[in-house]
């Protein structure tokens, strides 16, 4: 893995205290998709911003600098599943997230994310 790519979100998401779900905008009441806490941690960090090098420092402080030693090779395999499953995307650059992958679902206006959605389909066809 190339840790010097920008990672982004592909999929929206819900936070409700430390509990990470994949949404469907448009059926919001249906049953969402809790994932692990790593892969809703990495998710949740997933802003285009940032490296995977960066992603491993992050990680690395949240144990005081005294990180176990399978940590690496843990933030390695959570990032693959995800890039994997799509969840995430790895680019060259840093990446603006649209309106509608940039918050939590409990954050953001639905209707402006749904016709942001509706544009990007247009424009993308």
């Amino acid at each position: 893995m190339e840790t010097t790519k920008y990672f982004y979100r592909n999929v929206m998401f819900s936070k409700n205290g430390k509990k990470i779900s994949l949404i469907d905008i448009y059926n919001p009441d249906a049953e969402a998709k809790e994932l692990e806490p790593w892969l809703g941690l990495v998710l949740q960090l997933a802003d285009g911003q940032h490296t995977i090098d960066e992603l491993f420092q992050y990680m690395a402080n949240l144990y005081n600098g005294n990180p176990p030693p399978n940590l690496d090779d843990t933030v390695r395999s959570v990032v693959d599943r995800m890039v994997k499953s799509k969840f995430i995307v790895l680019t060259e650059k840093a990446t603006e997230l649209p309106y509608y992958l940039s918050l939590p679902y409990e954050l953001m206006d639905v209707e402006k994310a749904i016709k942001l959605i509706e544009k990007d389909k247009v424009q993308s066809n």
